[in-house]
Formats: C-alpha cells, sequence, structure tokens
C-alpha cells in the first residue's frame, strides 16, 4: 500500500487507469500510488505511427506504463506505454492483481480475529510486508511451507489464522515458458537421434517442481514447455533442456540450435 507522499521511481512499472485521452496523449491515474496522475505523451504510446490514439488507449482501461521521469515538486510524472513488452505487462498485472487479493486476505484475516484492520498492521501485518515484500507473498509463503512463519521469528494466536488462509485461499504457483529448439540430422537413422536429443532436453523434478516437456510443431522445429515455481528457475532450466538437445545432436553428427520464445 503506497502513502499519499510516496511517488514511483523512475524505470519502475506502474498499474494505471486511462482517465482523459486527448490528441496529444492521455492521462491516467496510477492505481498503487493513490491514484497520482500521470501522463503519456503520444510518442510513448506506441513504437510505430499513431493515427488514432483511440487504438491504443481508452477511458477506464487498465495500462502498465513505464515511468520515464517523475517531479514530485511539481506532481508530474511522464509515462510510457510503449516500453512495456507484453511479458513485462502481463507479470506486473499479475503481481498487481496478487497484491490486492493479498490486502483482501489480511483484511478476513482482520475479521476472524475480531481486530480492527489497522491494529492488525501495527500487530503483524507491517511486519509480513518488511518480511515477504508484500502480503500476498506472505500468504504464498505459507501455503507453500505453513513453517515459515515460526522460522521468521512469528508468534501469536493469528498465525493459525493466518495459516488456515493461506490454504484456503492460494493456491502453490507455477509459471511457464516455452522455447524453440531446431534440430536437423542428415543420418539414416535421424529421426532416432532427434528423438533422443528431445528426450535429452525432458525434465520431472518433483523436488524442484521443474517440468520441461517437447513438443512436435513442424521439423526441423519443435517446442519445449517448462512449468516451474518462478521465473528464475524456469528460465535457467528452460536454457539448459535447449542446450542438452542441442549438445545431444551434435553429438550425433547432426546440427541445433535453440532460442527463448517470448
Amino acid at each position: 500500500m503506497a502513502g499519499r507522499d510516496r511517488y514511483p521511481k523512475e524505470g519502475e512499472l506502474v498499474v494505471c487507469t486511462v482517465k482523459t485521452v486527448k490528441n496529444f496523449g492521455a492521462f491516467v491515474t496510477l492505481d498503487e500510488y493513490d491514484d497520482k496522475e500521470g501522463f503519456i505523451h503520444i510518442q510513448e504510446v506506441f513504437s510505430g505511427w499513431v493515427k488514432n490514439i483511440r487504438d491504443h488507449a481508452r477511458e477506464g482501461q487498465k495500462k502498465v506504463c513505464k515511468v520515464l521521469r517523475v517531479d514530485p515538486s511539481r506532481g508530474h510524472i511522464d509515462l510510457s506505454l510503449k516500453r512495456v513488452n507484453e511479458h513485462q505487462r502481463r507479470e506486473k498485472i499479475q503481481r498487481w492483481r496478487n497484491a490486492n487479493k493479498g490486502v483482501r486476505l489480511f483484511e478476513i484475516v482482520a475479521q476472524r480475529l475480531n481486530m480492527k484492520v489497522e491494529d492488525a498492521y501495527e500487530q503483524f501485518g507491517y511486519r509480513l510486508i518488511d518480511t515477504f515484500g508484500d502480503l500476498y507473498q506472505a500468504f504464498e509463503e505459507v501455503a507453500i511451507d505453513e513453517n515459515v512463519l515460526s522460522e521468521e521469528g512469528f508468534e501469536g494466536d493469528w498465525v493459525k489464522t493466518f495459516v488456515d488462509m493461506a490454504h484456503e485461499n492460494i493456491e502453490v504457483p507455477y509459471v511457464k515458458i516455452e522455447g524453440v529448439v531446431e534440430l536437423r540430422s542428415y543420418a539414416p537413422d535421424g529421426v532416432k537421434k532427434i528423438r533422443k536429443s528431445l528426450l535429452s532436453a525432458e525434465k520431472e523434478d518433483e523436488e524442484e517442481a521443474v517440468t520441461i516437456t517437447a513438443h512436435y510443431t513442424g521439423a526441423p522445429k519443435y517446442r519445449l514447455l517448462c512449468r516451474a515455481p518462478d521465473y528464475k528457475l524456469a528460465e535457467e532450466e528452460l536454457k539448459a533442456a535447449g542446450e542438452r538437445a542441442v549438445k545431444t545432436i551434435t553429438d550425433e553428427g547432426g546440427e541445433g540450435q535453440f532460442w527463448r520464445k517470448n
């Protein structure tokens, strides 16, 4: 929860609601910063020529923007829409939704404890935010391992209620990403060698909760799908899988390359 005196940092991604659209740009409110107003110049709306700005921004729409400049003394916040790619947009929207859900769940916890929300924040809410980053992350970590609170030194009658709320409302998260591996073999048993390469890329690791599967899309290209608990691990595992496939086919006398699919 952002305070009234807080401003976003330059380079930060923020969730905005389009307030007014003009020919020269769009005025928006920043949802995470107490509806402070920002401005998207028409040159920052789209990477190409903008014939009609309303093709890219209309009143009431939710947008993810990148903060270009902040002038707290004048209350000016300059934003860019075109400098946010689709992956960043999806990830930011999901984090924003999760943060809102975390606040709602925390309010229910306070209600179940017959506490005022303000008192719950003072007693353990702010410390949860300091420890885990935000309330949703706290609920998420507890859903994965309910002992994490005691390990972080939290105690009190509220802990059980918090744990129950996490188990009732949070699903253990997974992310899915994909890449493409291109494999060629000119050997008589080339199909067999390619299959061997794809099998070398696949992985099923229950301990790390990582799954990588290979799928045919049309020779010589094949899709590698990775499911993991977070993006960092997923990126590392997917890259390693692609490298395994390429190494296997080259060791067998063929050719291969891998790239990440956005």
